[in-house]
């Protein structure tokens, strides 16, 4: 027997000789036998009268074979369902003793022997807590996170007949290579976890650069070099399938799905075609969406609607004006769709009412719509299909639109055309690298017109791309693009000498 057993049985063994007990009643051999078989017990089934029925059972097979802390008698027998002595939780007591003494002293040789390590882990996090209080006191905002990017464009337009453009009273200055730039900050914020309060941030020097309505660029911004708030809405969700949206500068498309997967160089190509149907600009509005709540991965439908007072009007206290009134350019848009991340199609529908019933202001989404006197009603459809890997065969985008109006007066467009197909390839030549073409009108354009038999407002373009990811942050896009619309002071399509081809480098940092 092990001093230390002997030194625990000793005292116990003694008082119950001086109470008078006799050598059978004590039994010192069969108590030494049972403190001496913990060291033989490895397994619960070592015990012939234990069973896997037993209520217990789990509870001493997890002391036996993950401890070592239980003790047996000789003949193999664990007698659980008699009551124990004093010896024997001297015994028990003693088996799990001699374990925890194990444990400690591997404890203190690992200790030891990775000593220089556990400082240097130490320090380490003596650091880190350092730095995060440091951040926690100068912290930006606890609810909001910023996110930026900067881009910057090299490139130019080259006109078939420039002279013969600003003739017919085109527009084509912008014929040498420049360079500009746009810069975004991005604030996301939300106070409950599902909300978003958004704001972004941008400025840009493009207006004498890429500004022509001829040659817009998607990523295009003008700002004189000021930095303005250009986006700023609230969503929120109610339930677990709507949502709300009310944005005191917001555009229509973003309180819709996403309907199409390419994204373009030119502006024309935005949205399935920036034209008649999506092509809007920043105002006051609101919108909801709902979404069919499904398992990851699944199709869902989807309904959307929204308006939006064009042009700032919805922000003006004018008695004409305002969100509603009589001058105010209001836009409306809805959507109906069902997909998911790799193919959806849906079914949009606008309304775009003119101040008075006159001149909706279409700007570049219609040129000839500037002569408009009633209001334009759009239908459309948008829709991606995307490979379930990347190869040869590519993400495919498209769009088409109809528009129609009952208008009166002469020169009012009666009816509008646009569509556009897009096609991008993921990791072409090196992973995480994108090649992207498109073909399409460049804006949605007439083929009605009162009073005109032949409008002559068709326009064709396209566009190739290819985007080198450099780094995680750091993108190189080079791309051409070739156009036939050309606009004179009247908005009027197919100006002589507007065909024009350019080129630019578009290089991306994301921080």
């Amino acid at each position: 027997m092990k001093l230390f057993q002997q030194l625990l049985v000793a005292p116990a063994a003694l008082g119950l000789l001086a109470s008078g007990a006799n050598a059978a009643e004590l039994n010192i051999n069969g108590v030494s036998d049972y403190a001496a078989s913990a060291d033989q017990v490895t397994s619960v089934t070592q015990f012939s009268d234990v069973y896997p029925t037993d209520w217990a059972y789990q509870a001493l097979s997890n002391l036996v074979e993950q401890y070592g802390c239980v003790a047996g008698y000789p003949n193999g027998t664990f007698r659980g369902n008699r009551a124990m002595t004093r010896y024997e939780a001297a015994a028990l007591l003693n088996a799990c003793l001699d374990r925890v003494t194990e444990v400690t002293d591997q404890l203190r040789r690992l200790i030891s022997e990775f000593e220089t390590e556990l400082a240097t882990l130490r320090g380490r996090v003596d650091g880190i807590e350092a730095r995060v209080g440091e951040l926690e006191a100068t912290q930006f905002s606890t609810t909001t996170k910023l996110k930026g990017q900067a881009d910057f464009f090299l490139g130019g337009v080259s006109y078939e007949d420039r002279n013969d453009c600003n003739e017919d009273g085109g527009s084509c200055e912008n014929d040498n290579v420049s360079m500009s730039y746009r810069y975004t900050l991005n604030l996301n914020t939300s106070f409950t976890g599902k909300d978003l309060l958004y704001t972004r941030l941008r400025t840009g020097n493009m207006s004498n650069v890429w500004g022509e309505k001829d040659s817009q660029l998607s990523d295009q911004k003008s700002s004189d070099n000021v930095l303005k708030v250009d986006k700023l809405w609230y969503s929120f969700p109610v339930g677990e399938e709507f949502k709300v949206t009310l944005g005191a500068l917001v555009e229509n498309y973003y309180m819709v799905e996403t309907p199409t997967r390419y994204k373009p160089i030119l502006k024309a190509f935005k949205l399935g075609g920036y034209g008649a149907l999506m092509g809007a600009s920043t105002g006051q509005g609101a919108g909801i969406q709902w979404r069919q709540n499904v398992a990851p991965g699944e199709a869902a439908f989807n309904v959307a609607a929204n308006y939006v007072a064009d042009g700032g009007e919805g922000a003006s206290s004018d008695s004409t004006k305002g969100m509603f009134g009589s001058a105010t350019d209001g836009y409306f848009l809805s959507q109906v769709g069902y997909g998911n991340r790799k193919w959806y199609i849906s079914g949009l529908f606008a309304h775009k009412q003119g101040a008075d019933g006159s001149d909706p202001a279409m700007g570049y989404s219609t040129p000839a719509a500037k002569n408009q006197d009633e209001a334009l009603n759009v239908f459309g459809l948008r829709s991606y299909w995307s490979p379930e890997e990347s190869g040869l065969v590519p993400t495919i985008s498209g769009g088409i639109d109809f528009g129609t109006s009952d208008a009166d007066a002469k020169g009012s467009v009666e009816d509008t055309f646009g569509w556009m197909v897009g096609l991008s390839w993921d990791d072409v030549f090196i992973e995480g690298n994108r090649l992207g073409a498109a073909v399409g009108s460049y804006s949605s354009y007439a083929t009605e017109v009162k009073g005109d038999s032949d409008p002559e407002d068709e326009n064709f373009a396209f566009e190739v791309w290819y985007d080198y990811k450099v780094t995680d942050n750091v993108s190189i896009k080079p791309a051409v693009f070739w156009s036939n619309a050309g606009y004179d002071k009247n908005q009027t399509v197919d100006v002589d000498g507007s065909n024009k081809f350019g080129a630019l480098v578009q290089t991306t940092f994301k921080f």
